[in-house]
């Protein structure tokens, strides 16, 4: 392919020659001008040639001096070899489209690196997970198999314990499933109006039985009117999957005799959201632990753990990505020794 330098030399050059041609045409007719014809030809041409090479020469002398860098940041600068020479400004037009370019690239890049270490530590917790429910159930059924199962006072007990490690590695599972699903879009999400009031009333009595084990409490209160409907925009099921996961770690973490409020708030009737709480006065979280909360598998190791079988560490994950889904927003607020009280927020409109 030609050069730039050849193409914008040539045109001129091209060009001379065929005016030359034309008026020598008609000097040519004329006998007397047929000498001084050739050589005012022969000069011009001359002439056109060595001034459309200086020219063009001239004219591309700034590509020539821009040098690609890169500074210390790692952006794509283009830098004059000459100080005196200030690049065009269709030059200067180029240079930031091709930092722009770097730009993305570079966010790319790290965007792409930073995936693949949540890749690489969703994986290694994904194994330390599995592995523990996975040993324990072998280390249950080697031992009955090596002779406890014979004796009446521990088979039982060994069988209850391997099915607890079951259900444990079932539920990591569905989490993992419903986690994955959500992050990659393949999770459909059923969005319509509803009366949220009456929802958050059936959802209070059916884990009524599960607080009532521990000797909990479990009311639902708010500042609506008892027939005053407050509509939400939102998939029932995964609000009340949501709504699962808050009260099941409430009860889990409160004492007996305790309580736990599910409230409901519309501050304004024309606000285009409502928040709904879930307030306990259980052992609460210390405050360090809060930013990390709604990471994956992340578990809060003073204060909360006491006794109890720990869940999967990805239930508030899952919480966190179903309200976002929502358009929504959850946040906790806790200290330690004196409960929780965990908020999200649903949309009363379309969106």
């Amino acid at each position: 392919m030609a050069s730039l330098q050849a193409k914008a030399a040539w045109f001129p050059i091209v060009l001379v020659i065929l005016v030359l041609s034309a008026v020598n045409g008609a000097l040519y007719t004329v006998p007397a001008y047929e000498p001084e014809a050739m050589w005012l030809s022969c000069v011009l041409l001359a002439l056109s040639i060595g001034v459309s090479l200086w020219y063009a020469r001239r004219l591309l002398q700034p590509i020539r001096n821009l040098a690609p860098s890169v500074d210390a940041e790692g952006h794509l600068e283009f830098r004059s070899t000459e100080r005196e020479t200030k690049p065009p400004y269709e030059l200067e037009a180029l240079t930031k489209t091709i930092d722009q370019i770097a730009e993305q690239q570079r966010r790319d890049l790290a965007e792409r690196q930073k995936l693949e270490r949540v890749r690489s530590e969703f994986l290694g917790n994904v194994s330390h997970e599995l592995r523990t429910p996975i040993f324990a159930v072998q280390g249950f059924i080697e031992t009955l198999l090596d002779g406890a199962i014979e004796d009446p006072k521990v088979n039982r007990d060994f069988l209850e314990r391997a099915r607890t490690q079951a259900e444990r590695l079932n539920s990591l599972l569905n989490d993992l499933i419903d986690i994955s699903r959500i992050e990659s879009g393949e999770m459909r999400m059923n969005f319509r109006m509803f009366d949220i009031q009456p929802f958050l009333r059936e959802f209070t009595n059916e884990m009524q039985g599960i607080a009532r084990a521990k000797n909990i409490e479990l009311y639902f209160t708010g500042n609506i009117l008892p027939h005053h409907e407050v509509s939400v925009y939102a998939d029932k099921e995964r609000i009340k999957q949501v709504l699962v996961n808050l009260v099941d770690n409430a009860i889990k973490y409160s004492g007996d005799g305790t309580a736990i409020k599910l409230e409901l708030l519309n501050a304004e009737p024309d606000t285009k959201h409502v928040t709904i709480r879930v307030v306990d006065n259980g052992v609460g979280i210390g405050t360090e632990h809060l930013p990390r909360l709604f990471e994956r598998f992340y578990r809060v190791d003073k204060g909360r753990a006491r006794s109890q079988p720990g869940g999967t560490g990805l239930g508030l994950a899952i919480v966190k990505h179903i309200t976002e889904a929502h358009r929504g927003h959850i946040s906790v607020s806790s200290e330690s020794g004196k409960g929780s009280v965990f908020q999200f927020t649903l949309l009363k409109e379309p969106f």
